[in-house]
């Protein structure tokens, strides 16, 4: 089994694919359409700014070929920005059109005393809604960066970690598609126990 891991330049392939092989898994990092079509779980990451992610994505052709693979029920996993992506729309630099995979937006963290934006560095994550990934962090530490974040209905959201006065969703899950706001590859031994839940979920499929 495979997880496809969509490089369209906006993301930091390399060290994701060492993270998912760490546990077993055959990673196959890939802008190919075929190869997001065949993928037993998808993996989509990112760092930088919504709009321009969403314009390589649609540079690269894969819009479509990630909202066809969500239609399939396999796994599909965004990763920090990636895992912005998957929602309708962000603020950022005005506004931008998602994947739209979980209803919600993405918008700017409040100026708030004592918290500095962008939220960086390690957060304590609780779980709100029962789901295999969210599980594997419960009261764990992940190591977070962003300074955008997104407001979506309770019911999609499976944990949250605490930055001031907002309870910053973690983990959301919409079906068969899931989002994590933190960096699993930088949170250590929690960070691949996350990828080995992933695993199961792939391989349970």
């Amino acid at each position: 089994m495979t997880i496809v891991i969509v490089d369209y330049g906006a993301g930091n392939v390399l060290n994701v694919a060492k993270a998912i092989e760490y546990t077993g898994m055959s990673v196959k990092i890939s802008k190919d359409p075929a190869d997001i079509a065949n993928a037993d779980g998808l993996v989509v990451p990112g760092v930088g700014a919504f709009a321009k992610a969403m314009d390589q994505l649609k540079a690269a052709g894969l819009v479509e070929p990630i909202k066809d693979y969500a239609k399939s029920g396999r796994p599909l996993l965004g990763i920090c920005l990636g895992m912005q992506l998957l929602f309708d729309s962000s603020t950022e630099f005005g506004e931008t059109e998602g994947l739209g995979l979980i209803p919600g937006q993405v918008v700017a963290l409040p100026q708030q005393k004592n918290y500095k934006v962008p939220q960086m560095g390690w957060n304590k994550n609780e779980v709100r809604l029962e789901n295999p990934l969210a599980k594997t962090i419960d009261d764990k530490y992940t190591y977070f960066v962003h300074s955008y974040y997104v407001v979506t209905d309770k019911k999609y959201i499976a944990a949250t970690v605490p930055y001031g006065q907002v309870a910053v969703p973690s983990i959301v899950v919409n079906k068969n598609v899931i989002g994590v706001q933190f960096h699993p590859e930088k949170s250590g031994l929690d960070g691949l126990s996350l990828w080995q839940s992933f695993q199961e979920m792939v391989v349970g499929v």
